[in-house]
C-alpha cells in the first residue's frame, strides 16, 4: 500500500504518521493518463518565508517535486500572493517580481523536473514530456500598482491568472473579508483592469472578491471567469469567501469554472465554528493577559486544539462540493484548486499534500464519475476556460 507522511506536532513533540493512500489501481492510472491542474498552491511565498528545496523531497509543507509526481500533478500554479498590507506599505510590485523568481530558479534547479508554462499548447504537451508544469498566478490585484503598464509586465513574465483582491479592498475591488466595501464591487481603475485582462489574455480569478464586485467583473468581461480556490456557500451559510448558488450559477452561463479548495474551513460549517470559537478565546485570553508573542500564540493554540480537537472535512466533503456544483450547473464548471501551502494544518486527513490526489479520484470513482467527467474536472474545464481566454486576446490583437 502507498503512503505519504504527515507531520504534526502536538504538545511540542513531532509525530509523523503514515496514512494510506487509497489501493485503487483505476484512480492511480487516470491520475497518470490525464492531465491534472490545481489552480492554487502557495510554494512561492511559503518558500520566500522557510526556504526549502522543493525540487527534493522536504519535511513539511504541501508541495515537493516527488509528491506532485506520486500524485500524478501535471501543473499547479503557483501563487505569487501579495499579503494585503503591501496596498499601504509599497513594495507590492516588487514582491511579486522576487516571486516570480524564485519559480523560475525551481525550474533552474531542476529543469529534468520542471518547466514553466504559459498557454494553452504548453500545458497540453505536459504528459508527452513527463515534466511538471509550473503557471503563475497573482493573488492580489494590489500586485499592479495602480498601472495598467505594470500588468502588461506580469503578462511579459508569463502570469496567467491574476486573483483581484485578498483579505482587503484594494485599487480594483472589494474584498469578501473586508466590511469596508468602498467600491461596492469594482472600482473604476477596476474595471479597466478587467479590460486590459481580456485583451492580454489573463484569465480574471474572482476567489477573494465581494459578491458585489462578482457581479460587476461578470457583466464587464468578456471571457469566462475563474474562482481558483473557493468553494461552495451552500456547505457554509453566510460566508461570503465562498459562493452562492446564484454566483455559481451565474459563472457557469458565462462558461466560468469553479476550482474547490480543501481547506477545512471552507468546506465544512463544523471546522468554521471551531475557528470562531478559537478566535474568541484567544481574544479573551488577550484581553485579561495581554497580546501574546507568536510563540505564546502557538502554545495557547496547540492547548486549545488539545481540549477541543480540530474537526477535519474528510475527503468524502470535497467530494460533496463538487457533487453540488455538478447538481447546480453539470460536470463542465468545476475543478481543482486546493489551496495547498496556504491554509496552513486544516486540510482533511487523507488529503494531506499533493500525493493525494487519487484519493479523490477515487472518491468519484465511487459516486458513479466516469473517467471523461473526472477528467474535466482535473483539468479539461480549466482548459476550456484558459483557451477561451487566449482567443479573445488573438482577436482583440488580430
Amino acid at each position: 500500500m502507498n503512503t505519504y507522511r504527515l507531520k504534526l506536532s502536538l504538545q511540542g513533540v513531532a509525530l509523523s504518521l503514515a496514512l494510506p493512500v487509497f489501493a485503487n489501481p483505476a484512480a492511480h492510472d487516470i491520475a497518470d493518463r490525464h492531465l491534472l491542474i490545481d489552480t492554487h498552491i502557495d510554494v512561492p511565498y511559503r518558500v520566500a518565508e522557510h526556504w526549502v528545496d522543493v525540487t527534493q523531497a522536504t519535511e513539511g509543507g504541501d508541495f515537493d517535486a516527488p509528491r506532485a509526481i506520486k500524485g500524478g500533478l501535471n501543473l499547479p500554479f503557483m501563487s505569487i500572493y501579495i499579503p494585503a498590507s503591501k496596498e499601504q506599505e509599497g513594495g507590492a510590485a516588487q514582491l511579486a517580481n522576487q516571486l516570480i523568481d524564485s519559480v523560475e530558479a525551481m525550474v533552474t534547479r531542476a529543469p529534468n523536473k520542471f518547466v514553466m508554462v504559459n498557454s494553452v499548447a504548453q500545458a497540453e504537451g505536459l504528459l508527452q514530456s513527463g515534466n511538471i508544469g509550473l503557471a503563475l498566478g497573482i493573488e492580489n490585484g494590489s500586485a499592479i500598482e495602480y498601472s495598467l503598464e505594470n500588468l502588461e509586465h506580469f503578462h511579459r513574465r508569463g502570469v496567467r491568472y491574476i486573483t483581484l483582491t485578498h483579505s482587503k479592498s484594494n485599487q480594483i475591488c472589494d474584498s469578501s473579508y473586508d466590511d469596508n466595501h468602498q467600491w461596492q464591487g469594482l472600482s473604476p481603475f477596476g474595471e479597466e483592469v478587467v479590460k486590459r485582462m481580456n485583451e492580454l489574455g489573463i484569465m480574471i480569478d474572482i476567489s477573494h472578491v465581494s459578491d458585489e464586485a462578482f457581479y460587476d467583473v461578470l457583466a464587464i468581461s468578456r471571457a469566462p471567469l475563474i474562482a481558483t480556490h473557493s468553494s461552495a456557500r451552500h456547505f457554509t451559510p453566510g460566508w461570503e469567501r465562498n459562493m452562492s448558488d446564484e454566483m455559481i450559477t451565474a459563472l457557469a452561463a458565462k462558461g466560468g469554472v469553479i476550482q474547490i479548495n480543501i481547506g477545512s474551513g471552507f468546506l465544512t460549517q463544523k471546522a468554521r465554528d471551531w475557528s470562531a470559537s478559537y478566535s474568541e478565546a484567544k481574544k479573551a485570553h488577550e484581553a485579561e493577559f495581554g497580546e501574546l508573542s507568536d510563540d505564546q500564540a502557538d502554545a495557547f493554540e496547540q492547548a486549545f486544539r488539545q481540549a477541543n480537537p480540530y474537526p477535519f472535512a474528510k475527503i468524502t466533503d470535497v467530494a460533496d462540493h463538487i457533487d453540488w456544483v455538478v447538481k447546480l450547473v453539470g460536470t463542465d464548471h468545476v475543478g481543482i484548486g486546493t489551496d495547498f501551502d496556504g491554509v496552513g494544518d486544516s486540510l482533511p486527513a487523507d488529503f494531506k499534500d499533493v500525493a493525494g490526489y487519487p484519493n479523490l479520484i477515487a472518491e468519484l470513482l465511487e459516486r458513479g464519475y466516469s473517467e471523461q467527467d473526472i477528467a474535466k474536472i482535473m483539468a479539461g474545464n480549466t482548459l476550456r476556460v484558459w483557451r477561451a481566454v487566449e482567443a479573445i486576446a488573438q482577436a482583440t490583437r488580430s
